[in-house]
């Protein structure tokens, strides 16, 4: 089913009123999604459905996994968190994975976006310029 523009708009508009310092807030997210199901506007299933994708993707962003290919110290994974936290202003929630397969380096997925600076990445880019 195809969301129309209108729909849209106003799910980004029910999006801004449910954060809080721009962050997300759970309980005017469920507030805002009883209303609209109680009072059921014109085009509520497309609302709600933008208004889900915005949620999961902003959930995504205050997300991390980083791979390193040695577990990491106590001292470096709050070194990681931090840098994380400043890159995304905000707190950011980590996950530390050990990955022997990256040879050495570490590789960091938050969201869509993937930041790898391992050794097996810059061996195989280097591999593909030969």
């Amino acid at each position: 089913m195809k969301i129309s523009k209108q729909a849209r708009r106003e799910a980004k508009q029910l999006f801004r009123s449910c954060q809080v310092d721009e962050r997300m807030d759970a309980d005017r997210v469920r507030q805002a999604v009883g209303l609209l199901i109680e009072k059921k506007p014109r085009g509520y299933h497309g609302i709600l459905q933008h208004l889900q994708r915005l949620v999961k993707l902003d959930e995504a962003s205050r997300s991390a996994r980083v791979e390193s290919a040695v577990a990491l110290s106590e001292a470096q994974q709050q070194s990681v968190r931090t840098s994380l936290g400043r890159l995304k202003s905000g707190e950011v929630t980590v996950e530390f994975a050990e990955n022997t397969g990256l040879i050495g380096g570490m590789r960091v997925k938050i969201g869509d976006d993937v930041f790898d600076g391992s050794v097996k990445t810059r061996l195989a880019s280097l591999s593909e310029s030969f």
